[in-house]
């Protein structure tokens, strides 16, 4: 352990911790107003994300101190897989027999443990990522034409299974994640490239299609779900403005108050019971109201900066399972980010995808701070192979 702390990234490590810290600061400055109103100390959030960072921290640091060898285990991996597949499929059961007394903000998709509320889905996105590290580090070499369905057919299985059980929450956009590690992982994993632009191009063709085909068909039996309600919104919002379009009108009323330079910390209008839980998906839109859109920006550089390390990572990997690991937890992070940037700006439909580091909760903090450990303790031994090789 003493010896892999001289080798330490700086490079990801501090990006990281000034993304945390950040996020606990935002998290009490957009929360506290709603919690005076009602009775409640304003710092509870603020003081909740701290403990959850402390906590992520400690995990983190327990990950990068383990041989890199655990992650590659068999064992392992099937445990990793296991305990995602069983928290998923929980809340299926729960979605089952309790409905819609189980769901918030219309999905089922967390187990309360009193002191956190679990969200499987991001333990899942973890699990995956090592899953198909594992598997496709072990096809090196085989992902070749007219043998890549034989040897692609299992870990494309399991991933459709994990899809699936996220999807009948319903999660649209963990499902969407899903599905873009697994495509990212697989594109990356030596697969020829003209198959792999057919796989991209099918995709494109996928996504626009069946938007089309649901907005054009515009089904019956849809049209109260939550949902669908969002898709709405994303395509209409000031015109419903005071119903589904609600929280995207103000997120935009939020960016525009701001200007460039913001209205001061903690002096946003639109976290007063404007933009509901707007310490959550919709935090950046505070942020941008109270700290500018300069200040917006410079978190989504900083955040673009850390997934720019981790793929540097993956890049300079020697092992196969290092690199896949690194492109797996850099797509977390990109596609987290994008869904989050793209719904306050209208550009995507909102899905509650959080802001990676700076969004309030306990989960996504933990996992994200697993997956920095891990990214760290692989940087550490690559750094290490190699004077090792050199010397």
């Amino acid at each position: 352990m003493i010896r892999k702390l001289r080798y330490l990234n700086w490079n990801i490590l501090i990006p990281y911790i000034i993304l945390v810290i950040t996020g606990v600061v935002l998290v009490y400055s957009t929360s506290s107003y709603i919690l005076l109103i009602n009775g409640f100390n304003p710092a509870t959030y603020g003081m909740k994300q701290a403990m959850y960072a402390v906590m992520a921290f400690v995990i983190g640091a327990f990950i990068f101190s383990l041989k890199l060898n655990v992650f590659k285990n068999k064992k392992t991996i099937m445990w990793a897989l296991v305990i995602s597949l069983a928290l998923l499929g929980f809340l299926v059961i729960l979605k089952i027999f309790k409905g819609e007394a189980a769901a918030v903000n219309g999905a089922v998709g967390w187990i309360n443990l009193g002191f956190m509320n679990l969200q499987p889905v991001e333990v899942a996105k973890l699990g995956l990522v090592l899953y198909l590290a594992f598997v496709l580090d072990k096809r090196d070499g085989t992902l070749i034409s007219g043998q890549i369905w034989e040897n692609l057919m299992h870990p494309l299985i399991l991933t459709g299974l994990m899809m699936m059980l996220v999807i009948v929450e319903p999660d649209f956009g963990g499902t969407a994640i899903l599905f873009l590690i697994a495509f990212v992982m697989v594109l990356v994993s030596g697969i020829p490239t003209k198959i792999a632009l057919k796989m991209l191009l099918a995709l494109a063709l996928f996504v626009i299609g069946g938007f089309c085909l649901i907005i054009w068909w515009n089904p019956k039996f849809l049209q109260e779900k939550y949902q669908f309600q969002r898709l709405l919104a994303f395509l209409h919002p000031f015109k419903l403005e005071k119903d589904a379009g609600a929280q995207l009108v103000n997120s935009y009323y939020a960016i525009h108050n701001g200007g460039l330079f913001g209205v001061g910390l903690g002096n946003s209008m639109q976290k007063k019971g404007y933009l509901p839980e707007p310490y959550t998906d919709f935090i950046l839109s505070v942020t941008a109201e109270e700290i500018g859109v300069v200040g917006a920006i410079i978190i989504l550089f900083v955040l673009f900066y850390l997934m720019w390390q981790i793929m540097e990572v993956g890049v300079h990997a020697e092992s196969q399972f290092n690199a896949l690991v690194c492109y797996g937890i850099m797509t977390i992070i990109l596609s987290e980010t994008v869904f989050n940037v793209g719904a306050l700006l209208g550009l995507l439909p909102i899905t509650g995808v959080t802001l990676p580091f700076i969004s309030y909760g306990g989960s996504s903090m933990i996992i994200l701070t697993i997956c920095i450990g891990l990214v760290l303790n692989i940087s550490a031994n690559e750094k290490i192979r190699k004077i090792a090789k050199e010397g």
